[in-house]
């Protein structure tokens, strides 16, 4: 089975925090969703039977709602169709996230209110991902 990724591996995060952080950056995300959302026991969401797609759609609406201020935004997500190169199925989603600066990135995922409100949404929704920095224009 191929190696899947959630979040970022501390040798590619270190990669990011050394790229400059006072230009406009844009992230592709590539997601995969789990059939069933995987929130842990405890959780006020857990066995309440969420697709991957349904709960990725919460964290989506949370973190959009934590990054509005920061002059972040979405720019660009349309619906796919069909791979053209490459094997079918592999993604369900791909956006572009477009950000002032790699410090509202930084930001972003420092702030409580994300690890508390958005990021359980995406961690029991994403069976698989990549993120990957592009320079902003």
């Amino acid at each position: 089975m191929a190696e899947t990724y959630i979040d970022p591996s501390r040798e590619n995060f270190e990669v990011f925090k050394s790229l400059p952080r006072d230009r406009p950056i844009h992230m592709l995300n590539l997601i995969k969703f789990r059939d069933r959302a995987e929130y842990p026991e405890g959780h006020p969401n857990h066995d309440k039977g969420l697709t991957g797609r349904e709960a990725y759609a919460i964290y989506k609406q949370a973190f959009q709602a934590l990054v509005k201020d920061s002059g972040s935004a979405m720019v660009w997500h349309a619906p796919m169709e069909c791979v053209v190169t490459g094997p079918q199925g592999e993604w369900d989603e791909a956006f572009v996230m477009g950000y002032p600066d790699a410090g509202a990135f930084f930001a972003m995922v420092k702030d409580e209110a994300y690890a508390r409100d958005a990021l359980p949404h995406r961690t029991a929704a994403v069976a698989d991902s990549r993120l990957i920095r592009f320079r902003g224009v």
